[in-house]
């Protein structure tokens, strides 16, 4: 059972009443999001209120004639799948440092510098991003917002969106093991086996992912992978 202290409210408005439990912010949450958690990890008492912060518990009777059931159990349920849930200081916080870190990562691996057709370091980004003073909203979904953070960075840091089309070519004794590398990092267009074993694909990818795939690449086949560059687009 969840600590009382730590709780926060739960609630519901329906039919003129207010119906209220207290459960612990993640794990409501995460029942509302559709995972699978243990009511016992949500909620801090089993009673449902009319005013949780008074003690003022709800009616058994009206809980029947508006739910169909004096269950708490299954009345919380209710409540946290159609009502709201105080978030927390420390949710949001956690909401907007995993979306910061998303930000980070997409436009380091799909952003290059325009001038050398490479990406930047993530430092660099990070310190574009405390320098234009980005706000991350932890409402709004992550690709929403990469729009105007882009051009809010490009006034300090040469940024652009870029895909690459590529020709890469591997012997045929690492092809197997490097298939799935590059299948999860890049859309192969086309692919073929060449008369001496090798492997040959034309390959898109974002410009800023192209040196950690062949770094894994070169790794993995000790150099021995060829690869030329065919065309480089605006993505």
């Amino acid at each position: 059972m969840v600590d009382v202290d730590k709780a926060v409210i739960a609630r519901l408005k329906t039919h003129g009443d207010r119906y209220e439990i207290l459960v612990d912010c993640d794990s409501a949450l995460a029942f509302r999001s559709g995972k699978n958690v243990d009511m016992d990890d949500i909620l801090a008492s089993q009673k449902i209120f009319t005013e949780a912060k008074r003690g003022i518990v709800a009616s058994q009777h009206r809980m029947m004639e508006i739910f169909g059931t004096e269950d708490a159990i299954e009345i919380a349920k209710i409540i946290l799948k159609k009502g709201e849930v105080q978030i927390t200081a420390e949710h949001k916080q956690h909401e907007v440092d995993d979306k910061r870190k998303q930000i980070l990562a997409y436009i380091h691996r799909n952003g290059v510098d325009p001038r050398m057709h490479l990406p930047h370091p993530p430092q660099r980004i990070e310190l574009a991003f405390a320098e234009a003073k980005i706000h991350i909203d932890e409402h709004k979904p992550v690709m929403e917002q990469i729009h105007e953070i882009v051009k809010k960075l490009q006034s300090i840091l040469p940024i652009r969106f870029e895909r690459k089309e590529m020709s890469v070519r591997i012997p045929g004794q690492y092809a197997g093991k490097t298939y799935s590398v590059i299948k999860g990092m890049a859309h192969i267009i086309k692919e073929e086996w060449m008369n001496d074993g090798s492997w040959k694909a034309t390959i898109e990818i974002p410009a800023g992912m192209q040196t950690e795939l062949f770094d894994q690449l070169n790794s993995m086949t000790h150099g021995a992978v060829e690869s030329e560059t065919l065309k480089i687009e605006k993505a």
